[in-house]
């Protein structure tokens, strides 16, 4: 018997998926309910909601059935866009609604594994709207991600490539005039972000950058009344894309590899320029999207099957990405 409780069951690899004795329209919402919160929780929802009682082992039943064909599907799109990293698109179909990108990485309770990471990239639309800054006060144009979808994966970068590539054709990113790439400073990242997208404009995002420096602060002066002019100056030298100003004297010093961080990144750290073009310094995109990735897969006591969380992440991503019915329908047909 399959325990009920904190959001998960154990997945018996044996256990033979039969056909659903719900309609297909209730097993929709019943999945549609499981990739939002726990299957307990989704439950208690379903039976409020729409006044029948269905066992929580039932919901995970129907998310098991349905989210491993959602899955099927989602790998044969993704075959058929192939892994070729140039797609040339036809003459007069460019557009210029600026895309962006980014990607980065959480974990996830596996049985058996232990924490493991599972990858997340987002595409979204950028815009440019009036906000008030934190510092200052005043109100600034600053670019904004919109319309975000996302797809995740339980594997390695090799495997998450194609489905990154996948979300990108779909949201037409090889035909865009201008990509931008904003994510934290893993080498991965940039890697695949020059396999897959080689002429976008790079951005290592601002928020991550600063905290490096904090810490390179501290490593240049333990003494924090020294270390906090130095960082304060340096911050914007780094905003203003100054990078030697912060490279010179951390080589110097010989913290050889907060210097050669901001070498390698330097290209990815002209802030000033970043903003004036109307390009997204920070990945709270991506961030935010972990985080509620995270809410459903890695909550308290979360202990998933390999298969049963690389279904949930296919489901989860749909839900997110407001794109649970079409996937739903496409799957079917």
């Amino acid at each position: 018997m399959r325990p009920a409780g904190w959001g998960f069951f154990p997945l018996d690899e044996r256990w033979e998926l039969t056909e659903s004795v719900y309609s297909p329209e209730r097993a929709k919402q019943m999945v549609w309910l499981a990739a939002t919160r726990s299957y307990a929780e989704a439950a208690e929802t379903f039976a409020r909601i729409a006044r029948r009682a269905v066992p929580a082992t039932s919901i995970w039943e129907e998310t098991q059935r349905h989210g491993a064909r959602l899955k099927h599907a989602l790998e044969r799109q993704q075959a058929q866009v192939g892994v070729e990293r140039v797609v040339l698109p036809p003459a007069g179909t460019d557009h210029h609604r600026p895309l962006g990108v980014s990607l980065d990485g959480g974990k996830m309770h596996i049985r058996g594994e232990a924490w493991k990471e599972f990858k997340v990239g987002t595409v979204y639309e950028v815009v440019v709207k009036p906000e008030r800054d934190r510092e200052t006060g005043e109100w600034v144009e600053r670019a904004h991600g919109v319309k975000m979808a996302y797809r995740a994966v339980l594997g390695s970068v090799a495997e998450f490539a194609p489905a990154l590539w996948a979300l990108a054709v779909e949201r037409q990113v090889p035909q865009a005039a201008e990509v931008s790439v904003t994510a934290d400073g893993a080498d991965w990242i940039w890697n695949l972000t020059e396999d897959l997208f080689p002429d976008s404009v790079q951005i290592v995002d601002w928020y991550h950058a600063t905290g490096y420096l904090a810490g390179a602060a501290e490593a240049l002066h333990p003494n924090e009344a020294a270390a906090h002019p130095w960082r304060q100056a340096r911050r914007n030298d780094l905003y203003l894309g100054q990078t030697q100003k912060i490279i010179e004297p951390l080589a110097r010093a010989g913290l050889t590899t907060q210097a050669e961080y901001f070498r390698r990144h330097t290209r990815r750290m002209q802030y000033q320029e970043f903003h004036e073009q109307g390009y997204p310094i920070g990945s709270g995109t991506v961030e935010s999207g972990i985080k509620r990735f995270k809410h459903r897969l890695s909550g308290p006591g979360m202990r998933w099957s390999r298969p049963a969380a690389e279904r949930m992440l296919v489901l989860r991503a749909a839900v997110m990405s407001g794109t649970f019915d079409a996937a739903w329908a496409a799957a079917r047909n």
